[in-house]
Parts: structure tokens; C-alpha cells; sequence
């Protein structure tokens, strides 16, 4: 005679006491995979970086990952990596790869190795006022609107080469890459490749697309610098409602 099935279980995780994540343990996680894609792929893993995104993450959940050994941050706000990175510079890396208004051009300038998020002519033009009086010349990219969303920020496709024209000829500036971050309703590989075949018809080498959920994908689309925050630190913390 058979024995009837056991009722399903519904568990409930957040009721659970789980320990946290081990950001340090996390970083050497999401390195090995890095590797892993990239030799995948039939890439040289060194030619992929991790840009570990600490935007609103406590210093307790930042600073194993830094003592392990990682150099390249990403902030999302001026003020905030200020705050964070002001007396903690030396030997890092970081970079803006949140929407930059013009009027935080300058400060932007002075604290940021590379921005990734130049998509105006009117922030092309504040860059160059502010690189021309700083003396200092971050690395810059241009961020691409792959889906064409309205609400977010980057240049349309079908725009790119007039932008990157107007950038290099009449601001002079030198760009290094190409960023993007995909709908996220819709599967990244499509704008990952996309964003690839832009940057080699423009002659552009680096590409920063792919993060915490999809990185091994743009690896396999050629990303350079894939940006991972929550597979390091968990999720972030609610960003303040800021007054006024």
C-alpha cells in the first residue's frame, strides 16, 4: 500500500537566521568566475577588470574586499564617494558610473580616475572646463542607452557617432570606451553585443557592461570592466530620501 506524499514545505528564508555574506570570501568568488568566463570565452582573464561597486555600502561590508585586494571602485553620487574615499585615495582606483550633472563637473574631475558616464554635449563642454583648470584628465567613457529607455540616461545608438564626433573635434577629448546597462526586463547578451559592435566600428577598446546578475555574459561579449556590487556585498542598503 502506498504511503501518501508528505504536504510541500513553504520556507520562508527571510525567517531564517543565515549568517551574511562574506564580502572578502564573495570577492574571491566572483574573481574565479571571471577567470572562468574569460578562458570560456577564449579570452586572457587579464584582460577583464572588477570594478567592485560600494555606492551605499557600509565601510564594514567595503573594507574586507578592499583588504583582499581589490583596487577599483565604483560610486554612483560625488558627494557620497567623497565622503567615503576622501582620506582613503592612495593606491585606488575609482570611478563615477552614476549619471553626473554638469554643475558637479569639477568635483567630479578632481576625485574620479574615470568617468563612465558622459552621454550631453553640455557635460562634455563642463568636463573640458574642469580638466583645463584641475590640470587632471580622468578617463572617460560614453554611456550608451542600448534599449532607448526614456527615463534612463545615455546616448541613443543612432546618435553615437555625431556625440563621439562632437566630443573628439570640438572638445578634444579623448575617450576610452563604451558603458551600458541593459533594460532590465529583457535579456542583456543582445545589448552586450550591440555595445561591442559600436565600439569597434568607433575604434573604442573598452567596454563596461555586465553586473552582478549577467557579468559572465558580457564577458562573453567582450566586456573589459564588469561592475559587481551585490554578488560582493549583498543588497545595498535603502539610498536615503535626500530633503529638499
Amino acid at each position: 500500500m502506498s504511503q501518501p506524499s508528505p504536504a510541500p514545505v513553504s520556507l520562508d528564508l527571510a525567517s531564517l537566521d543565515l549568517p551574511p555574506l562574506d564580502p572578502a570570501a564573495a570577492w574571491v568568488a566572483c574573481r574565479h568566475r571571471i577567470v572562468r568566463a574569460a578562458r570560456k570565452s577564449g579570452r586572457d582573464p587579464a584582460t577583464v577588470h572588477l570594478t567592485a561597486v560600494s555606492k551605499t555600502q557600509p565601510w564594514s561590508a567595503i573594507a574586507p574586499v578592499l583588504a583582499a585586494g581589490q583596487t577599483v571602485f565604483g560610486e554612483n553620487r560625488v558627494q557620497e564617494a567623497q565622503a567615503r574615499w576622501g582620506e582613503r585615495r592612495q593606491g585606488l582606483e575609482l570611478r563615477l558610473i552614476g549619471p553626473l550633472q554638469s554643475n558637479k563637473a569639477r568635483e567630479a574631475v578632481a576625485l574620479f580616475d574615470v568617468i563612465e558616464t558622459l552621454d550631453r554635449p553640455r557635460l562634455a563642454a563642463a568636463l573640458v572646463q574642469a580638466m583645463e583648470k584641475l590640470g587632471v584628465t580622468p578617463r572617460l567613457y560614453v554611456q550608451v542607452n542600448t534599449g532607448e529607455e526614456p527615463q534612463k540616461a545615455g546616448v541613443i545608438p543612432s546618435e553615437l557617432p555625431a556625440f563621439l564626433a562632437l566630443c573628439r573635434s570640438t572638445y578634444g577629448l579623448t575617450l576610452e570606451g563604451l558603458m551600458c546597462i541593459p533594460p532590465a526586463d529583457a535579456p542583456p547578451g543582445p545589448h552586450f553585443a550591440l555595445l561591442a559592435k559600436l565600439a569597434r566600428r568607433h575604434g573604442l577598446d573598452r567596454l563596461s557592461m555586465g553586473m552582478s546578475g549577467d557579468y559572465e555574459i558580457a564577458i562573453r561579449h567582450g566586456a573589459t570592466d564588469v561592475r559587481i556590487g551585490s554578488a560582493l556585498f549583498g543588497a545595498r542598503p535603502p539610498t536615503p530620501v535626500a530633503a529638499g
